[in-house]
Parts: structure tokens; sequence; C-alpha cells
């Protein structure tokens, strides 16, 4: 047997949150109490329906992917 293999990541941004025609998945409650801004360690605003999680003290931005927050801070977005 052959191991599933995942297809590459999409490096454009395009294709990420929840695939067209199907609403994004909820963050688990647990996995909110615990998240922290791994900048400043402080509190999280949830926008799931935009698929981000806010840090709004440090203005930024972290998308939520397939389900999975991706807190890193390369990747977030500043919030203008």
């Amino acid at each position: 047997m052959s191991p599933e293999r995942r297809a590459p990541a999409d490096s454009s941004g395009e294709g990420r949150g929840a695939p067209p025609g199907r609403p994004p998945r909820g963050l688990a409650p647990e996995l909110k109490e615990i998240l922290a801004c791994p900048r400043c360690k402080g509190e999280l605003e949830f926008r799931e329906a935009e698929s981000e999680v806010r840090c709004l003290a440090c203005r930024l931005a972290f998308r939520i992917d397939d389900g999975i927050p991706v807190m890193l801070l390369d990747e977030a977005k500043p919030i203008p």
C-alpha cells in the first residue's frame, strides 16, 4: 500500500479557508480558551465567518485554514 499524499501547499494565498460553497469550520471552545497572540501573548478576537483570528493590541490578523488557526507571525496580516 502506498501512503496517502497531499497536494503541495498553495503559496499564492488563494484557496485558503473553507472551500467554496461550504461554511468555515468552527473552532473548538477549548482551543479558543488556550490560544494567545504569539507576539504579545494577549487575548484574541475570533472572526470565524471571516476565517480570521485577530489580536487587536498588535493589530495583526491570522488566517484560519481548514479549521486550524495559523498563528505564525511571518504569515500574519496587519489590520488597517
